[in-house]
């Protein structure tokens, strides 16, 4: 659509223009001049942004139906946003990408801090999987495909349209295959030495957590010729990187069968499986039966979902993550390892490590902490917007 036709929403006085010029993405619902007009806009229509002086400042992606009112597409208010303008923001994430890893499996687009508000690619190898997370995205899907498979050249395109970003955007949920065959099964993922399997139909998120990467690599560092135990492990993220880097031994704990399935499987295919064990269950009742047996392990891991995926779930998630900490700490051997981690944005850094030292602490251990991790580089993070460094890795030796 020609910029020149867009509709024109305006912010209000004392709003955050300050803070958008020097980017910040998202204009909140509040912060718009709110007019018969302006809710009249479909959800994930096109707009131009003006501050309250009527200057404009850049293209934005509208939702009415969203508290992200606005998402910032570009700050040049000609812009066009059509196929040949995606293809850029995908061409320019691709071409960091290849710089960092030798082969094409990793995080392609990383939402706002590549350029895409809410757009999710994961990439593996040539097939890919697209989470649309915001109204615009949604409704550019089409052309949003045709960009990623001319630049990139994969083959298949699934658009995984699950998850809770998207119930807050007001969007269905769907899986669909837009380009190409779905797979037979899971895909073998190479990753830190191990292989592993992900379920891009079915597993969870796009079937496999590429930001873990360099957390895994240390903990293989501390793991070898040790016993490892892998709690929230999901297909085996942390254990397998150990064993394929010199562990002898490690147990997987989750709650989900078909994870712990795909596990075993990514065993096999690393040449592991005769030292790889699984047991499921409620991770906090497996971690307190672990004590009462007395097990000892030379490094603990502990990656579990978000517990604080909001502010307002941000103190029962902190006491969630003591109580890991509180649990796990115990069955580190002395002079072991434990890692836990993350991926609440909202708690920040400073909270969940005061967190995790008070249940290390309450574990009846003393901890040094040796590694402070986030997510990798396939997943940046844009300074201006908290929500983009949600991963924390934080490693104790005890």
């Amino acid at each position: 659509m020609n910029a020149s036709s867009l509709p024109v929403i305006r912010l209000k006085p004392k709003s955050e223009a300050r803070a958008i010029r020097h980017g910040f993405p998202w204009v909140y619902s509040n912060e718009i001049v709110t007019d018969r007009r302006t809710k009249a806009i479909e959800p994930g229509a096109l707009a131009v942004l003006e501050d309250p002086e009527r200057q404009k400042m850049g293209v934005v992606a509208v939702n009415p139906n969203s508290r992200i009112f606005a998402r910032m597409l570009d700050r040049d208010e000609n812009a066009v946003i059509d196929q040949a303008w995606l293809a850029g923001r995908i061409a320019r994430a691709l071409k960091h990408r290849e710089r960092l890893y030798d082969a094409p499996f990793y995080r392609l687009v990383h939402a706002e801090t590549d350029g895409l508000p809410g757009v999710i690619i994961d990439r593996f190898g040539d097939l890919a999987v697209i989470q649309p997370n915001a109204a615009w995205a949604e409704v550019l899907i089409e052309p949003l495909a045709a960009a990623l498979a001319d630049v990139t050249g994969v083959t298949t395109i699934i658009k995984n349209g699950t998850g809770r970003s998207r119930s807050l955007e007001g969007l269905t949920e769907e899986t669909t295959v837009m380009r190409g065959n779905a797979p037979d099964g899971p895909l073998p993922v190479p990753m830190n030495g191990a292989t592993y399997m992900a379920d891009v139909m079915g597993g969870q998120k796009t079937g496999l957590f590429f930001d873990q990467r360099p957390n895994h690599a240390f903990a293989a560092q501390l793991a070898k010729g040790g016993s490892v135990l892998d709690v929230f492990s999901h297909v085996g993220g942390f254990g397998l990187a150990c064993l394929a880097n010199g562990a002898t031994s490690a147990l997987a704990v989750d709650g989900s069968a078909p994870a712990l399935a795909l596990a075993e499987q990514g065993a096999i295919a690393t040449g592991v499986a005769d030292q790889f064990s699984t047991r499921q269950g409620d991770a906090f009742d497996v971690l307190t039966k672990l004590g009462e047996e007395g097990a000892k392990f030379d490094v603990v891991i502990c990656d579990p979902p978000a517990f604080a995926p909001s502010r307002k779930a941000l103190e029962p998630g902190l006491r969630a993550y003591e109580r890991v900490a509180r649990l796990a700490a115990p069955l580190v051997a002395e002079g072991g390892y434990l890692g836990l981690c993350s991926c609440s944005h909202a708690a920040d850094l400073s909270k969940f490590r005061n967190a995790s030292a008070r249940g290390i602490g309450r574990g009846g251990r003393r901890g040094q902490l040796i590694y402070t991790g986030s997510a990798g580089p396939d997943h940046p993070l844009l300074p201006q917007l908290a929500e983009s460094g949600y991963l924390k890795s934080l490693f104790f030796r005890l």
